[in-house]
């Protein structure tokens, strides 16, 4: 990362009212020296589910959420990270990009389940459906072997993050989603499209990216995921060049008025609430 986006970080931040940095997502094929990952696992591939192949007992039981692991590294300050061994979740696989198509006992489980043998969560109406759209979401192949996500600060001179992720509240994200429209100059430029919350900070916002689309990403509205958040937390996620703009230009924005003043009385209020300052 650039020496001078660091520097800016820390008044971007406070402007903002945010007390923790964002995390920053890149796939690299060196693992982590220090983070979380799931445990190893066979990955659950649709060609070994034909032949009957996978031990779905092992899965489910050693499942392992991509959102919890990122929670462990928020709190610790390390990388989380994943790749085809260590995905956690049959979902996460497919959603990070280590595997496709999904499989049909997944498909199942998230929608409407298997009579007499499985309930379903209940997230799509039929099986049917949901494999329309897991065709339609079609994530992104992992570009390299591993997925990491960890703290902007753990970032070398010579990493580069693909996707930023903040984690916060509305007062404050109202902030981040103008801010979004004002470097771009796109009304339509942020998405809060369907899917479970590794979805929203990684699938979606790489498909936009690899579509040619500069567009941010607000998610956090798994269900399945929410312990794993704050309450009334949500995610923000922007692709790098988007978040550079953002350094470069919050202090022409509104981000300096009266008017973002009182909504910073607002965030200091929430803070107190929550026991955070």
């Amino acid at each position: 990362m650039s020496p001078g986006t660091i520097d800016r970080l820390p008044q971007f931040l406070e402007i903002l009212g945010l007390y923790e940095e964002p995390m920053g997502i890149f796939y690299n094929d060196e693992k982590p020296s220090d983070g979380f990952s799931p445990k190893p696992m066979n990955l659950p591939t649709r060609e070994k589910e034909i032949k009957g192949e996978i031990d779905w007992q092992a899965i489910f039981g050693q499942f392992s959420c991509v959102i919890g692991n990122i929670w462990r590294a928020r709190r610790k300050k390390k990388a989380a990270y994943f790749d085809e061994e260590r995905f956690g979740c049959p979902g996460g696989a497919f959603f990070l990009g280590f595997m496709k198509p999904q499989t049909e006992m997944i498909i199942h489980y998230v929608s409407s389940g298997i009579p007499n043998q499985m309930k379903g969560e209940l997230y799509c109406e039929s099986p049917e459906e949901l494999r329309r759209i897991f065709d339609y979401i079609d994530p992104v192949p992992a570009s390299k072997r591993y997925c990491i996500v960890k703290p902007l600060s753990l970032f070398s001179a010579s990493e580069e993050p693909e996707l930023i992720i903040f984690f916060t509240r509305p007062e404050t994200l109202c902030g981040l989603h103008q801010l979004a429209a004002f470097v771009t100059s796109n009304p339509d430029v942020v998405a809060s499209p369907w899917g479970a919350a590794c979805t929203n900070i990684i699938t979606w916002p790489r498909k936009y990216l690899a579509q040619g689309q500069n567009r941010a990403v607000l998610g956090g509205w798994d269900p399945s995921a929410r312990k794993f958040f704050k309450t009334d937390e949500l995610t923000f996620t922007v692709p790098y060049s988007m978040f550079n703009r953002m350094i470069e230009r919050f202090e022409d924005s509104f981000l300096t008025t009266s008017t973002w003043a009182i909504v910073q009385k607002k965030i200091a209020r929430s803070k107190r609430t929550w026991g955070e300052k």
